[in-house]
């Protein structure tokens, strides 16, 4: 009866650990986010030329089904792909930042 007592602590300890430890991770990967949001974030209402200077030129481009142009930069960091999207109107003026699996 001790055996199964203890079994079970061990079982209860082992899932506290498990979800404060993803509890963690989930806290670092939004401030992460957070911190990239106010980095790139800055762009949107203005002039496409800004972000030229500052990240080059796109990977990538194409017209969504608005009409408006999205500019997207893929970089690798660690070995995980980082890609930030960036969407821009008929007037260069950048509408809305994007970004997934940045670090």
């Amino acid at each position: 009866k001790m055996d199964m007592k203890f079994k079970n602590l061990i079982i209860l300890i082992s899932i506290f650990f498990v979800l404060t430890g993803c509890q963690t991770i989930k806290k670092k990967s939004d401030a992460i986010a957070e911190k990239e949001n106010q980095k790139y974030g800055k762009f949107v209402g203005n002039n496409i030329d800004q972000l030229n200077i500052e990240l080059g030129k796109p990977t990538d481009s194409y017209l969504n089904e608005t009409g408006n142009n999205v500019f997207v930069y893929k970089s690798k960091k660690y070995g995980i792909s980082c890609e930030r999207k960036f969407e821009v109107n008929q007037k260069n003026i950048i509408v809305s930042f994007s970004s997934s699996g940045c670090i």
